[in-house]
């Protein structure tokens, strides 16, 4: 096996993690604008505004820490991205986003755990879909009856 720590290849910037580092700059700079520039709010020293600054302050230094690492090298290889899970898991939720107000929580949530599972390679559909639509109806019970927060109701919905 040979040592290639030393080789000009190894040490090259990693320009995914730079693209990574400036997207974290230019969040934590919009984040810094939108709130210089909002009105209203405390007149307090610490407050609410307080906070956006707090969080922007971590996404700059997040992008100093990355951008460092990039240039050095330091991230590991990334392995080969399968295109197959991504597909079935954006489908997913593409589905619940399009059936959500016509088909219910249950049913549409129900589907896009099925496809998450198929994504993640766990069982078939036929089986995947009825516990998703099962598990989905329990935590609409849980919200919509015991918490009563407002969640789309369907045909499933509706029996109780």
């Amino acid at each position: 096996m040979t040592d290639r720590s030393n080789t000009p290849e190894a040490r090259r910037p990693d320009r995914a993690a730079l693209v990574i580092a400036v997207v974290l700059a230019i969040i934590a700079a919009v984040i810094v604008y939108s709130t210089a520039t909002a009105h209203g709010g405390s007149t307090t020293r610490i407050g609410p505004g307080a906070f956006p600054y707090a969080i922007s302050a971590c996404l700059f230094a997040l992008a100093i820490w990355t951008g460092f690492e990039a240039w050095r090298g330091d991230f590991p290889e990334r392995e080969e991205q399968e295109f197959g899970p991504v597909f079935w898991i954006v489908s997913g939720l593409a589905a619940q986003m399009l059936l959500l107000n016509t088909v219910g929580f249950s049913i549409a949530t129900g589907i896009l755990f099925a496809a998450t599972a198929r994504g993640f390679g766990k069982g078939p559909l036929w089986m995947t879909v009825p516990i998703g639509i099962v598990l989905s109806f329990v935590v609409w019970v849980i919200f919509a009856k015991g918490l009563q927060l407002s969640l789309p109701a369907g045909p499933l919905e509706h029996l109780i």
